[in-house]
């Protein structure tokens, strides 16, 4: 046994120190610009808004035994860092392990390393530039030219790309999407037209994610990072609408060498709109799985008292290790991956 670990650190031992050393530069990062580290709970009542995202449910009993609740671990930490913004907090990150079950391949595992980060009085420009800011700084103190994954590279010191969802939708899927943004089905003969599988099943979501994982990013990122932005308003259930285009909401995707490497928000403070569009989410939930969460009453209780204008974003460390190590697979990077 103890020469099975041996040979195991051995084999992982420069992707883990290379870890430790891109945790140390992201604390410094963030320390450096004024942020505080905190840590909020990983037992949660309700773990997600995200109609596809499954959650680890476990039970607490009380200490006589008989005070018997449900609660889940963390798919985010997002919910109580808000609250901390709500009880007066600024400038916040975190850095902590998460989980997501029925997630595993070689970009996921059921438990991963989130780094989450939110700014008051800012919104999503401010995240970009942060980003920008960020994935600059790490290769420059850990002397990468280029972030690499599967021998495609990605130079962040060159001029960044930025494109909005419905350019990206035209320019590598040739799909009109704001013309399909309220006809599910018209959608659906888009997709089928240029090759992607659709079910009769399958909801307008669900002709999204086919075509942006067929069509569109596998070539984002590429030779220099890409943003993402300005998605279809059903598909952020946490981002507040655009002033100037309400079918839109202000929320980016950063992308490196075809990776999704961060997902970020203008925060919506609307309790009222977020309590209706947690609703709608859960109903899509127990309709599509069968289960649904409850909601976190402390949590729409903050918004109603009130939220900062405040932007927020969730990066993935263990992806961004990766892209640093120029490694394929997640499990490369993580000691002791969950055995599935």
């Amino acid at each position: 046994m103890i020469w099975w670990l041996s040979h195991e650190f051995e084999k992982k031992r420069a992707f883990l120190e290379k870890r430790a050393a891109l945790i140390r530069d992201i604390r410094q990062f963030f320390d450096q610009s004024e942020f505080i580290h905190v840590e909020t709970p990983a037992l949660q009542v309700c773990p997600t808004m995200d109609v596809h995202i499954y959650a680890f449910r476990t039970e607490y009993w009380g200490p006589d035994g008989l005070d018997k609740r449900t609660f889940f671990l963390q798919t985010s930490p997002e919910f109580d860092m808000k609250k901390l913004l709500v009880a007066g907090m600024e400038r916040i990150y975190q850095i902590c392990p998460v989980y997501r079950n029925a997630e595993d391949s070689n970009l996921h595992s059921p438990e991963f390393t989130i780094l989450e980060w939110y700014r008051a009085g800012a919104d999503y420009n401010n995240m970009m530039d942060d980003c920008l800011d960020l994935l600059r700084m790490i290769a420059d103190k850990q002397d990468i030219v280029s972030y690499t994954h599967a021998g495609k590279t990605c130079d962040p010191f060159k001029e960044w790309q930025r494109l909005c969802v419905c350019e990206a939708f035209k320019r590598f899927a040739d799909i009109e999407l704001e013309a399909c943004l309220k006809d599910r089905d018209a959608f659906a003969r888009e997709a089928q037209r240029i090759g992607v599988r659709v079910l009769d099943t399958d909801a307008w979501d669900d002709v999204f994610h086919a075509v942006m994982a067929e069509k569109i990013e596998p070539y984002l990122g590429m030779d220099v990072p890409t943003i993402l932005y300005d998605y279809p308003v059903s598909m952020a259930a946490l981002s507040r609408r655009k002033v100037s285009d309400p079918r839109f909401a202000e929320r980016f995707e950063l992308y490196v060498c075809g990776i999704e490497l961060a997902n970020a928000y203008s925060e919506l403070t609307d309790a009222q709109e977020q309590r209706s569009r947690f609703k709608a989410e859960m109903a899509a939930k127990q309709k599509l799985y069968g289960e649904s969460y409850p909601p976190d009453e402390n949590f729409f209780k903050a918004l109603e008292h009130g939220m900062p204008e405040c932007g927020g974003i969730a990066l993935g460390i263990d992806r961004l290790v990766m892209l640093a190590t120029g490694t394929d697979t997640i499990d490369d990077i993580l000691w002791a991956p969950v055995q599935i």
